[in-house]
This record gives structure tokens, C-alpha cells and sequence, in this order.
């Protein structure tokens, strides 16, 4: 009865999380989470493009300019990180780093639990695989 007991609550307990996962590098995100339905199954919610810095050989603000557009591209991810219990964040660099500080620094993040590592580029279905493996 016991062990039903505490399969039960952890099952909803899973249910309760909202668990996502972010491929991104500096100029694409990949935003990874369960759909909204009984079985919660992960899929690719969205992609998000960033801009890039126009190259201007005089532009004195050009370090301003890329911070400001990190940062909208930190929010148009956040946009779909709705109630986020749990996020782990990949990619090819340092930006998951970057997005995870951001994140802390956000009032509705700040008890969500972050997780981070190193991957590199993979297709969607593969994506969806690599999460599943690292949130069960």
C-alpha cells in the first residue's frame, strides 16, 4: 500500500512540474516541453531567431546594441517558459550560462530549478530524445 502510495504522489508530482528544455546558441533557441495533456509528452513548443548586430565600422554603441538584443532575445524565450518548475538549458557555448543568470534575475524564475550543460546542434526528434533522457 505504501509503495502504490508514493508511486502515486511522485506520478503527481511529475504531473504538477512543468519542465522544460532549451537548445539555443547566440542566435537560435529550440524551447522543449510537455504538451498540455494527459500523457505530457514533450514536444517542440518553439523556435526563436535572434538579431544579429549590423556591421558598422563607426558604430560606437554596437556593444550597447548586442547587450539590448541578447536581452530581448532572453525574453522572447521566456515568454514560453510559462510557470517553470524546472528548466535545463544546452547548447554550443556559453549562452545557456548567460540565459540561466538571466533567468535568475527574473522575479517569476527566480525558484526555478536550472540545470545546464554542453550540446551540440541536433535535429528536433533527437532534441526531444536528449530531454527525456535527462528529465526522468
Amino acid at each position: 500500500m505504501v509503495i502504490v502510495l508514493q508511486k502515486h504522489i511522485k506520478a503527481n508530482n511529475m504531473i504538477n512540474q512543468k519542465q522544460f528544455g532549451v537548445w539555443m546558441d547566440t542566435q537560435h533557441a529550440i524551447i522543449v516541453g510537455n504538451e498540455e495533456t494527459e500523457t505530457g509528452a514533450l514536444v517542440v513548443l518553439a523556435h526563436v531567431n535572434g538579431e544579429e548586430v549590423s556591421p558598422n565600422p563607426g558604430n560606437k554603441n554596437e556593444n550597447k546594441q548586442k547587450k539590448m538584443l541578447q536581452s530581448k532575445f532572453f525574453k522572447e524565450i521566456a515568454a514560453h517558459l510559462e510557470n517553470a518548475t524546472h528548466l535545463h538549458a544546452t547548447g554550443t557555448g556559453q549562452v545557456q550560462e548567460q540565459f540561466i543568470h538571466y533567468l535568475a534575475e527574473t522575479p517569476q524564475f527566480k525558484n526555478t530549478k536550472t540545470e545546464e550543460s554542453t550540446a551540440n546542434k541536433m535535429s528536433d526528434e533527437r532534441l526531444l530524445e536528449y530531454f527525456a533522457g535527462k528529465f526522468n
